[in-house]
């Protein structure tokens, strides 16, 4: 079952040849989610080979162009296309108020229902689902209210056992009861508990976005365990001092927030253009949270049920 993130974009708020404004694409099995839509995030989809045909939810952090610029040529480019299904955006207040402008310049009325929807985040909270997927939101520390997002599978049901199926003869029609925690009873009068006919199923997987924020612990709690973080490391920790000021973080505070959290990967990004290289950030924070990785645009993290995510390059 498909769990993995495409990195469209990995710089800060100046795109670079090389590395693009901030975009995600969260693909699970039947359902993409887009988080952030910075400058060129259409392209970037191209350059991926993807669209957004499975997507019906954007998720915007917070209102600085580098992380929305993108959404008015990527809405026209979708009505261009054809498409009728609806797409909902969420991001906190003000989104609809800036874009509505541009939107009312084409020519062409949408072919599909367009809605906003405004989330200022205060904790950690469920916000909404899409598809197989449950979407939490918490607060992050910036200059503007920015919100963070957690990206969770549904739990699943157990998986029954076949050689229990065959063993007491299990007809098809008593599956369903006993994956929703129900017992079994035999023709012959035996009652066979619920525990014995299944397997636990895979824990969810889990997936977190960190961008733009200055370091503080209580971030920790909001991602606790979960198998892949997104933080953003927009400078070196010789920078700490002007990351705090401009309300980012360094590679090495993005390593400590993966290492309390209990994460399974760190992936880092938002990347300030003065560095035309990101290998230092990764060094910087394997120092303190080995399993940290500098992200590079159209890379992609599949996360498994079990064990690290796998990395690919483009």
């Amino acid at each position: 079952m498909r769990f993995e993130v495409i990195i469209l974009g990995s710089n800060g708020a100046v795109p670079t040849p090389e590395r693009h404004a901030s975009a995600h694409l969260l693909r699970s099995e039947t359902t993409d989610v887009l988080i952030d839509c910075g400058e060129g995030t259409q392209l970037q989809l191209q350059a991926a080979g993807t669209g957004l045909g499975r997507t019906d939810t954007i998720l915007i952090t917070h209102l600085h162009g580098d992380h929305y610029f993108g959404l008015p040529g990527l809405i026209t480019s979708l009505s261009l296309q054809g498409r009728t299904t609806p797409l909902r955006i969420v991001s906190p207040p003000g989104l609809r108020a800036k874009l509505s402008p541009l939107l009312e310049l084409d020519r062409w009325r949408l072919p599909f229902p367009l809605t906003f929807e405004e989330h200022t985040a205060t904790e950690l909270s469920l916000l909404t689902g899409s598809g197989e997927l449950e979407i939490f939101t918490f607060p992050l520390r910036h200059r503007i209210p920015t919100n963070g997002y957690l990206i969770r599978e549904r739990p699943r049901e157990p998986n029954i056992r076949k050689d229990k199926i065959v063993q007491y003869g299990i007809p098809w029609t008593a599956i369903p009861d006993i994956k929703g925690g129900g017992d079994y009873q035999t023709v012959t009068g035996e009652l066979v508990p619920h525990t014995e006919l299944v397997a636990p199923a895979a824990p969810p997987r889990a997936y977190a976005y960190c961008s733009d924020t200055v370091y503080f612990a209580e971030l920790a709690d909001y991602v606790r365990g979960v198998d892949l973080l997104y933080h953003e490391a927009t400078f070196l920790e010789d920078m700490a001092d002007e990351a705090a000021q401009k309300g980012h973080s360094t590679a090495k505070q993005a390593a400590r927030v993966a290492l309390h959290a209990g994460a399974k990967q760190l992936v880092l990004g938002h990347f300030s253009a003065r560095y035309r290289s990101v290998e230092a950030h990764e060094r910087e924070a394997r120092e303190v949270f080995a399993n940290s990785w500098a992200a590079r645009d159209l890379y992609h993290f599949t996360v498994p049920y079990a064990g690290r995510a796998e990395v690919a390059g483009k």
